[in-house]
C-alpha cells in the first residue's frame, strides 16, 4: 500500500465511523441488562425520587447471594444414597465354591506332572505354594481332614458367609463425607450412621484377623486371606444418579421469593433511607418490570443502551471536532483513544462481576487513562477523556453517579500533574494527587451516606491503590503506544530537545552556523507558537531538527562559512541549487537513520514547502536568459506545511536568516522584512495547506518583531572600543 493510501485510511471517514460503531457495539456488550441498567440501590443512601407505588403485585425476591447460599445448604444436606445388591453374597459364595474344586484340580496335576502350573491361577507364588504343600502333606502323611486343603476352602467359605453378615460398601470410608448414608430400599430411603457397615478395608482386616485362627501356619493363614479378598465384592452400592436426583429435588423446594407486595402498595417514599428490606423491593419490582416487558421489548432495550453509550462518545467526538481537528483527522489517533475507553470500560466490566462486599470498583483505574490522553494529546483532550470515560464506567455499575463523580476529579487531578510533563518519571508524582481526588471523593459522599470510619477507611486503601497502579501502568503503556502507534508524546518531543542527542551534537560540532540559526529559529516559534495556540515544544523541536540535512555539506550554505570565500562562485547556479536543495533529502535520511518521529521530520520539506531557490534562479537567469531556465530545477519538491507548527517553522527560518543579513538593523527596516517575507509566502500559496489565520499572522509578525527586536538591539559602545577593534588580530 503506497503512502497515498495510508494517508487516505488514516483520515477515512468511513474508518472512523467504523471505530465508532465497533466501540459502541463491544461497550453494549459489557452493559448490564434489564433492572441494572437503572440507577444502582445502596442500603443506607436516601431515597430521592418519587413515592415508589406497586402498579402490580409481585413477590420479593431473595437477594441472589442468598438465594444462591439457601440452594447449597440445601444441597449439602442431601445424605449420598446407596443401594443394596441382594444377589451379590450368592454369586460370591458360588464363584468360591466352584473354584475350590478349580485349585484343587490345578494343584492335583500339578503334583502329577511334577510341572509348576501356578500361573494359571491368581495367587501369589507364595500363597499357591502353601496351598501346594498342604495338598501334598495329604498324601505323603496322612493328614487329618481338619488339616487338608478342601477343609481349608470350606473354613474359606464360612468367612465370607460371616463376613457378608454387614452389608459392604463400595466406598472408602473417608470417601463419604457425611456420617450417615441413605440406603435405598424401593422408594424409600432409610438413613443409617455409615459405620454401621463395612467398607473394603474394614472387611480386609475382618478377613485377615479370621484367617489367623485357622491353623498354626502364619503363611497357609496369610495365603487363605489373599484367597477370601479375591472374591469379596460391595453389596451396598452408591448411586450417583440417584444423589444429583435428590440435590435437585432439594434445590427446587429452595423457594426465591420472601414474601410478596401487593398492587398499589406504597414500596418506598421519597427521602425515606434504603434498608436491606426496601432494596430487596426496589430489585424485585424492577426485576418484576423487566420480565413483563418480555422478548420483544428487549430489542428496544437493546436500542436504548446503543443510543446510551452513543450519546457519551458523541460529546467526546464532538469536542475533537470542533477544537482538536488534528486529533479528530486521524484515525490512528482515534483509534487509540478507542482503545483506550475499550479498555477501561473492561475493567469496570470485570470489577463489576466480582461479588464481594469490598469497594472493589476503587481499582478501576481511570486516572492512568486520563494521565495516557493528558500525555498522549494535551490536559484538555484528557479531562474530556476523563468525564466520558466516567459516564461510561458508571453505566456499566448501573448508573452510579457518586462513581462518576469520584473519578472526573481524581481524574482531573491526574491530568493535572501531567499537563506540563518534563520527564517520564514526573507521572509517579500523580499518585498523592490521585489519592488526594479519592480521598475528598470518599470523605465527602461518606458523609453524605452516613459511612462508618470502617467502609471509610476500607475505601481509602482501595484508592490508595488504585493511585499506586495508576502512575505504573500508565509510565509503562505510554511507551507501548509509542512504539506500536508511532505517535510523538510530549516526553518523546522533550528528549529531543537533549542537546547531547548525536544529531544536536553532529550540528553543533560540524555546522555551528546552522546550529546558532536552529536555536534562534526555536526561539521564535516557541513564542509565537503560544500566541496561536498552536504547540510550542512540537514547534522548538520541529526547528532544531528542520536543518538537520547540512551536517552533509555544511561549507554550501552561508552561515557556515566562517572566511570570506563562497565556493558558489564557482559553481553553475544550477548545481549551486541542486547542492542547496539536496539538504532537504540529506536530512530526511538522517533523521530516518536516527529515529527520529515522522512529526519531526515532516519540518524538515515542509519548511521549504516548494518555494524557489530564488537567488540561482536570478542568477541562472540572467546568465542564460528566462526561456533557457527550468524553475523548477530551482524549487523544492515539498510538501507545503500542513500545519501551524510547520508553518511557524518556514516564516521563522526565512524572517531569522534575513534579519540578521540586515546592516544595522532597526523597528521599521526589520518590520518591513517581516511583513514582506510572510506576505510573499502567503502570496505563493505556501500556507494554503496549513490552518493558519490571518489573525494568526498578525500574532506571529508581533512575536516575531519583538524577539527579533531583542536580539538585534544596538548595543552602547564602550570608551575606546574604536581603538580596540582598530588593534591587529582584533
Amino acid at each position: 500500500m503506497g503512502f497515498a493510501d495510508k494517508s487516505v485510511l488514516r483520515k477515512s471517514l468511513r474508518i472512523k465511523l467504523l471505530i465508532l460503531f465497533v466501540t459502541v457495539v463491544l461497550i453494549v456488550m459489557m452493559f448490564p441488562g434489564g433492572e441494572s441498567i437503572e440507577s444502582e440501590v445502596t442500603v443506607g443512601s436516601i431515597w430521592l425520587h418519587d413515592d415508589l407505588i406497586a402498579n402490580n403485585s409481585f413477590p420479593i425476591y431473595k437477594s441472589p447471594e442468598a438465594y444462591k447460599q439457601e440452594k447449597r445448604r440445601a444441597a449439602e444436606s442431601v445424605l449420598p444414597i446407596f443401594q443394596k445388591r441382594e444377589n451379590v453374597i450368592g454369586q460370591v459364595l458360588d464363584s468360591l465354591s466352584k473354584y475350590n474344586e478349580y485349585l484343587i484340580s490345578v494343584i492335583d496335576r500339578d503334583l502329577a506332572a511334577s510341572q509348576p502350573e501356578e500361573d494359571q491361577i491368581f495367587l501369589s507364588p507364595s500363597s499357591y505354594k502353601s496351598f501346594r504343600n498342604l495338598r501334598q502333606s495329604e498324601s505323603t502323611f496322612s493328614a487329618p481332614n481338619n488339616q487338608n486343603l478342601r477343609y481349608i476352602l470350606t473354613l474359606a467359605e464360612n468367612i465370607v458367609k460371616d463376613v457378608y453378615k454387614s452389608d459392604i460398601l463400595n466406598l472408602l470410608y473417608n470417601e463419604i463425607k457425611k456420617d450417615s448414608i441413605a440406603v435405598r430400599a424401593g422408594k424409600f430411603d432409610q438413613i443409617e450412621p455409615k459405620t454401621k457397615f463395612q467398607d473394603i478395608t474394614r472387611v480386609r482386616e475382618a478377613v485377615a484377623e479370621r484367617a489367623a485362627k485357622i491353623s498354626g501356619d502364619a503363611q497357609l493363614n496369610n495365603a487363605v486371606a489373599e484367597y477370601i479378598a479375591h472374591f469379596i465384592k460391595p453389596n451396598l452400592i452408591y448411586r450417583e444418579d440417584l444423589t444429583e436426583q435428590e440435590v435437585k429435588v432439594a434445590e427446587n423446594k429452595v423457594s426465591p421469593n420472601i414474601g410478596i407486595v401487593n398492587e398499589n402498595e406504597r414500596i418506598i417514599a421519597k427521602h425515606d433511607r434504603i434498608s436491606e428490606e426496601t432494596k430487596l423491593k426496589i430489585d424485585s419490582y424492577r426485576r418484576a418490570k423487566a420480565e413483563k416487558l418480555g422478548f420483544i421489548n428487549s430489542y428496544t432495550q437493546l436500542l436504548g443502551k446503543f443510543l446510551h453509550v452513543l450519546l457519551i462518545l458523541a460529546l467526546f467526538v464532538i469536542y475533537l471536532f470542533l477544537f482538536r481537528k488534528k486529533v479528530y483527522g486521524d484515525n490512528v489517533k482515534i483509534l487509540l483513544i478507542s482503545i483506550i475507553v475499550l479498555f477501561i470500560s473492561f475493567v469496570a466490566f470485570l470489577v463489576h462481576q466480582i461479588n464481594v462486599d469490598s469497594p472493589v470498583y476503587l481499582l478501576i483505574i481511570i486516572p492512568a487513562a486520563s494521565m495516557l490522553l493528558t500525555i498522549i494529546f494535551d490536559s484538555r483532550v484528557g479531562f474530556y477523556g476523563t468525564v466520558v470515560i466516567s459516564l461510561i464506567a458508571g453505566g456499566l455499575r448501573g448508573n452510579d453517579y457518586s462513581f462518576v463523580a469520584m473519578n472526573i476529579f481524581a481524574g482531573a487531578l491526574a491530568s493535572y500533574t501531567v499537563r506540563d510533563i518534563k520527564n517520564r518519571t514526573q507521572v509517579f508524582r500523580s499518585f498523592v494527587y490521585i489519592l488526594l481526588g479519592y480521598a475528598v471523593s470518599i470523605f465527602a459522599f461518606g458523609l453524605e451516606r452516613f459511612d462508618t470510619i470502617n467502609n471509610i477507611v476500607l475505601e481509602l486503601v482501595f484508592a490508595a491503590s488504585n493511585a499506586l497502579i495508576s502512575p505504573v501502568f500508565t509510565f509503562g503503556m505510554i511507551i507501548f503506544f509509542e512504539r506500536l502507534f508511532k505517535i510523538t508524546t510530549d516526553l518523546t518531543l522533550l528528549e529531543l530537545t537533549d542537546f547531547n542527542r548525536p544529531l544536536l551534537k553532529e550540528l553543533a560540532r560540524k555546522a555551528p552556523g546552522t546550529f546558532t540559526h536552529a536555536m534562534t529559529v526555536g526561539s521564535l516559534v516557541e513564542g509565537a507558537a503560544e500566541q496561536i495556540h498552536a504547540n510550542p515544544l512540537l514547534a522548538r523541536v520541529g526547528a532544531y531538527y528542520h536543518d538537520i540535512g547540512k551536517t552533509k555539506d555544511p561549507a554550501n550554505f552561508v552561515e557556515n562559512q566562517l572566511n570570506d570565500e563562497n565556493r558558489h562562485e564557482h559553481l553553475d547556479p544550477r548545481e549551486s541549487a541542486s547542492l542547496i536543495i539536496d539538504h532537504v533529502k540529506q536530512g530526511i535520511e538522517l533523521a530516518s537513520e536516527n529515529n527520529i518521529p515522522q512529526e519531526i521530520i515532516d519540518f524538515i520539506p515542509m519548511h521549504h514547502g516548494t518555494l524557489v531557490v530564488s537567488f540561482f534562479y536570478e542568477k541562472a537567469k540572467a546568465l542564460y536568459g528566462e526561456d533557457n531556465v527550468d524553475i523548477n530545477n530551482f524549487r523544492y519538491k515539498g510538501p507545503k506545511p500542513n500545519s501551524k507548527e510547520t508553518a511557524l517553522v518556514m516564516l521563522a527560518d526565512a524572517c531569522e536568516s534575513t534579519v540578521r543579513s540586515i546592516q544595522n538593523p532597526d523597528p521599521v527596516k526589520v518590520e518591513n522584512v517581516i511583513n514582506s517575507l510572510i506576505k510573499n509566502r502567503i502570496d505563493d500559496g505556501q500556507l494554503d495547506d496549513s490552518p493558519i489565520t490571518l489573525s494568526d499572522i498578525k500574532k506571529i509578525k508581533e512575536s516575531f518583531l519583538s524577539i527579533l527586536l531583542g536580539q538585534h538591539h544596538k548595543r552602547i559602545r564602550y570608551p575606546k572600543q574604536d581603538e580596540m577593534e582598530n588593534l591587529k588580530g582584533i
